[in-house]
Formats: C-alpha cells, sequence, structure tokens
C-alpha cells in the first residue's frame, strides 16, 4: 500500500532536512546549504551537504543522495513505513494507518481542496474581469495593483452569485456544506455564498493546497463583520495554519526571522514591498501550535500587532501562549509601530529601508514585554507585588525547556529585585543572627564544590543515622531509595543491610568510619534543623519524604536525558513513549 504523495509532502514540509540531520551529523551553514562531514564514511574533511530549499542531501565521497525519507533508512536501517511513521511523529501528525477510516479521509480531503480551488478559481478570474466601481475604489486605496492581485490570487464574487447551483453540477450538497463556503439561509430557503460581495483572501495550507477564505468587505457597513474567515472545517483550523505560510518557509534558508502580523494587507503590504518573510494568524489568539510551526523554520520570531489597547492586549495573550515554546536557540521579540500605523500603512508610507530600521531599533525582547506589561498593572502595595511576582513566576514556569525557564525566571526575579532595593539595604542585626549567618557562610564555603544531589544524599543519610531506631523498625521506607554517589551509595547500603537485625540498633554498631560520618553531618543541609533538638516523628517523616522526592525526581531527570539522548538518535517509538510516561511521572512528583 502506497502513502499518499499530500501526506508524505506534508511531513517534507514541516520537517527540514537539517532538523533530521542535525542529530547525527554535526552542521554547519554555508550559503543556502549547511555541511558537514559524512554518515556514510570516515573523513576528515566535510563532503556532505544540506539543502533545505531543494529538501535533499548529497554525499560527494559516497555519492549518496536523497530526501528525510531516504536519511532515516539509510542511516538508521528503518523500513520505508517505520521512516515515515518516525517522521510524522516528529512533524506533530497523526500516523497514516492505512484503514478505511484513513482512505475516506483522504478521499474527502482530495474532494474538499477541489471545491475550495474551483472557488478560488473562479472568484480571481471574476475579481480581474469585474466593472464594479466600489470594487475598483477599494482596491486603489489599498494599492492593490494587478502583480499583487495575482501573486495572491484575490478574488471576488458578486453580492447575487448563483455560484452553489453551479458547483452542485459536480459535487454533492454535504461536501459543498462540509467546504464552508456555503450556508443555508434559514428564510430564503437557499444556500448562501458566505464570501460575496467581498475582496477574497484564499488561504494555503504549509504545502501550497488552498484550504480556507478570509473574507473583506468592500464598503463600511457597522452591521457586517469587516472581515471573515472559512469556519472550521475537518480540514482547516484556524489555530494551526498561517496566511502565506507556504511561501515565507522557503526564505528560511537565507533569511533568520519572520514576521508575524495580524491581518492579510499586513502580509500583503510588507511582501509588495519586498518584505517576504511575513506571515499572519487568522482571526483568533495566537496559538503554541502557530510558534511551533515558525520556529521550525526561523530562529528569531518577531510578532508585530497594533499598538493599540486592543493590539497590545492581543500581543499579551499571544506572548503568554508562546513564551512556553521557547527553545534555547529560538527568540521571540514584539514590535509596536507608531500610533494609528500597521505594517500595511507603515511601509507603504516609509518603505522597506525604514521599516527594517524601526524594526532594529524597536523590537522588544518576549521576556521584557511579559515583564512590562505585568508592571503596568502594580499598585505600589505588598498585594500588588504579589500577584506581579507570581504572575511572572508562573510565564516562567510555563516554560517547557528547563533550560530557558531557569534563566527566564532568575530574570524576573533580578528585575523585580531592581524595584524593590530596599530589600538590599542591609540590616542590623542581633549577635546571636549574626552568629547565624557566619555559620551559614562557613557552611557554604564547605558545601560549594558539591553537587545538589550529593547534598540530598547527606542530608537523608544524616536523617537516618539521628533517627536509627524509627527506621530499624521502618525499614521498608529505604526500599525504593536510589544514590548515585559511589562512597554514599556503600554508606547506605551497609545502614540497610544492619537494620532490623536486633531490636535496638544504636550508632556504634554501624562500624562506620568517624571521619566519613562527620563530613555527612557537617555537609548535611538540615544539620541545624537536627541541631536544634529531637525533632518530632510527623516532623521527620515529612522532612524524609521531601528528600526522598528530591532524589527520586533527580533520578527520573538522568533518565530522560538519557532518553531524550537516545530518541534524537535512534527516533525509536518505544523510547519516545517510555520517555513521555516519565514525564508525566515527573510532572506529578
Amino acid at each position: 500500500m502506497k502513502y499518499p504523495k499530500e501526506y508524505l509532502d506534508e511531513i517534507k514540509a514541516r520537517v527540514k532536512v537539517s532538523t533530521v540531520v542535525s542529530k547525527t551529523v554535526n552542521l554547519k551553514k554555508r550559503g543556502k546549504e549547511f555541511v558537514g562531514l559524512s554518515p556514510f564514511k570516515n573523513e576528515k574533511t566535510p563532503s556532505f551537504t544540506v539543502n533545505d530549499e531543494k529538501e535533499f542531501y548529497h554525499c560527494f565521497s559516497t555519492g549518496e543522495h536523497g530526501n528525510i525519507f531516504d536519511y532515516l533508512m539509510k542511516t538508521q536501517n528503518l523500513k520505508f513505513g517505520e521512516a515515515v511513521k518516525t517522521l510524522a511523529s516528529l512533524a506533530g501528525m497523526q500516523p497514516y494507518l492505512f484503514s478505511k477510516k484513513d482512505e475516506e479521509r483522504e478521499k474527502k480531503f482530495n474532494e474538499y481542496v477541489t471545491i475550495i480551488s474551483k472557488y478560488v478559481d473562479f472568484s480571481h478570474q471574476n475579481l480581474l474581469k469585474s466593472n464594479n466601481q466600489k470594487l475598483k475604489n477599494y482596491l486603489y486605496k489599498r494599492n492593490l495593483n494587478k502583480h499583487t492581485i495575482e501573486q495572491f490570487k484575490l478574488g471576488y464574487v458578486e453580492f447575487d452569485t448563483k455560484l452553489f447551483e453551479e458547483f452542485k453540477k459536480e459535487f454533492s450538497e454535504d461536501a459543498l456544506k462540509e467546504s464552508g463556503l456555503f450556508y443555508f439561509d434559514e428564510n430564503k430557503k437557499i444556500f448562501v455564498d458566505r464570501f460575496r460581495n467581498r475582496l477574497i483572501f484564499p488561504i494555503k495550507n504549509i504545502v501550497g493546497k488552498f484550504i480556507g477564505l478570509g473574507g473583506r468587505i468592500i464598503e463600511d457597513k457597522d452591521y457586517l463583520a469587516k472581515y471573515i474567515n472559512s469556519p472550521e472545517t475537518l480540514f482547516f483550523k484556524k489555530g494551526s495554519n498561517l496566511f502565506n505560510l507556504d511561501n515565507a518557509r522557503k526564505l528560511s534558508n537565507k533569511i533568520n526571522s519572520i514576521y508575524l502580523v495580524e491581518g492579510y494587507m499586513d502580509v500583503i503590504g510588507l511582501a509588495k514591498n519586498n518584505v517576504e518573510n511575513v506571515v499572519a494568524n487568522l482571526g483568533t489568539a495566537l496559538t503554541d501550535k502557530q510558534i511551533t510551526i515558525l520556529t521550525q523554520y526561523f530562529d528569531h520570531v518577531i510578532i508585530c500587532f497594533d499598538s493599540d489597547t486592543s493590539g497590545k492586549n492581543a500581543a499579551l495573550r499571544a506572548a503568554e501562549n508562546s513564551v512556553k515554546e521557547l527553545q534555547p536557540n529560538k527568540k521571540i521579540s514584539f514590535l509596536f509601530l507608531p500610533e494609528n500605523e500597521d505594517p500595511d500603512s507603515f511601509i507603504n508610507k516609509k518603505g522597506k529601508t525604514e521599516f527594517l530600521k524601526f524594526s532594529e531599533e524597536n523590537i522588544v525582547s518576549i521576556y521584557d514585554f511579559i515583564f512590562n506589561s505585568y508592571k503596568q498593572k502594580v499598585d505600589n502595595n505588598p498585594s500588588s507585588l504579589a500577584v506581579f511576582e507570581k504572575n511572572l513566576r508562573n510565564s516562567a514556569n510555563s516554560i517547557k525547556d528547563s533550560f530557558v525557564k531557569k534563566y527566564v525566571l532568575e530574570f524576573y526575579l533580578e528585575k523585580i529585585s531592581e524595584l524593590t532595593p530596599n530589600l538590599k539595604k542591609e540590616k542590623k542585626f542581633y549577635l546571636k543572627r549574626k552568629k547565624s549567618l557566619n555559620i551559614t557562610q562557613k557552611h557554604f564555603e564547605k558545601t560549594k564544590s558539591l553537587t545538589s544531589i550529593e547534598i540530598k544524599e547527606f542530608s537523608i543519610l544524616c536523617l537516618i543515622i539521628k533517627n536509627l531506631k524509627f527506621f530499624n523498625k521502618n525499614a521498608e521506607q529505604l526500599k525504593d531509595i536510589k544514590l548515585f554517589t559511589q562512597e554514599n551509595m556503600l554508606i547506605f547500603e551497609k545502614i540497610k543491610n544492619s537494620l532490623g537485625k536486633q531490636e535496638i540498633l544504636n550508632f556504634e554498631a554501624l562500624n562506620l568510619d568517624p571521619k566519613i560520618i562527620e563530613k555527612i553531618f557537617d555537609s548535611s543541609s538540615i544539620k541545624y534543623i537536627l541541631n536544634k533538638g529531637e525533632l518530632g516523628e510527623s516532623k521527620m517523616i515529612e522532612i524524609f519524604n521531601e528528600i526522598r522526592r528530591d532524589i527520586k525526581n533527580y533520578e527520573l531527570e538522568m533518565r530522560i536525558e538519557e532518553l531524550e539522548s537516545k530518541f534524537s538518535n535512534d527516533f525509536n517509538e518505544n523510547t519516545f513513549n517510555e520517555l513521555k510516561e516519565l514525564k508525566k511521572l515527573q510532572k506529578i512528583n
């Protein structure tokens, strides 16, 4: 059985060759291509090239040549079907199972695209030959010339079109309803063209197939929505597509950044002035899926929304949705144009050079934008500041990448400390407090060379040794604990082996080296709590469980890192599933 061409084309469109190859080959950019050492033979001078624009790799040493499917088959020893499943997963697509449901869906998709394409062709030709004066006035006012109209295949249909009846000669009524192009008028009992008397903006999917439409009224009427889009259908999801993405993605070999704007005319206005690395969302809030698609192709996403209140509110929602998708090698910024300007009006007045200059001088990083947006809502009182910090912490904690999460949180906290300088001022303490600080400083100096997991291990060993009576009767509490430092592992095993063998177990019976015991007690992060006196059993168990959970999480992190490294090399489905389950468990812990 053969995979549908459209399915394979979409995988190739969503996953760049360099993305797949770079998991096993160290690639360096050279012009429009990437170069690296051949994965097919040992060599010292790079002879292996990758071209994302042409969607192939080529090895000059061995003559090996192919696309992403060929690469996985040859380097991972996979069959074609296995390579397709692996890459579909990487592209965020559902696996194709060759079931009757899949075949029916494919058939429906082809019919759907045919209907939309036929409508686009008709409306485009109709616009080119239309004598509607209001339409001509609107096109002139928006500087839409014939070249631009043809480039974006803009269209127009008359108010009293009988297009539904024409299309019914070729397609079923159900198929036409499902296309979203027509709706049933209950009063007149007829099917009506949804986009009649509107300038039509055809929307393509990532591989260039027409899947939906946007429409703009050509004369402002209060009772009509200025812009409408195709309704959500089986094959048109607004949150998963972007206007002009099929064209913009092809520029990613030579341009690192992409502008994300609010409207169709903003895209057209910029493209008309030779800023072609631009896309627009489709009348809904920006989704994390759209950001993921863009960062697959571009290192820097510049979100350019209107500078009025509604535009800034939309930008903040976009920031909150997109910040969680940040990766260490990717950037998201915001650009706000002068008041009463949008990208289309600004570039038509000032030109490409001024637009790019303004952009370079005025972009704001997503971190600064979120911080400043939340800061504007702060009143100078403790409650308001507490909410402010909580919102920023939630924003940072939503970031999926642990490294980015860590540094964004540090960035926010540093900025907060600048707002509250009084908290940094030196305060007077009683002598007892100063002594405590000195002790803490000495403890820091002693332990700063230790890793966090070593300190956790010392703490749990210290707690066990100090509470031998309890653990001698409750040895099962230790059965799932795994330590990682060799010396601590040996001590832990020795303690476990001593438990439960005699009714009363004391410290001397463990027969441990006094110097090692001193090191454990001295390096434990909880020694000051223990030195204050005997802990109650419930408090001791609470601290023990907290440390045990931290050690368990470290074990999970180690295993996750190991599986992530393995998956980046073998793309194995079992590895991926295990990784997914461990990450779920990590969230629970």
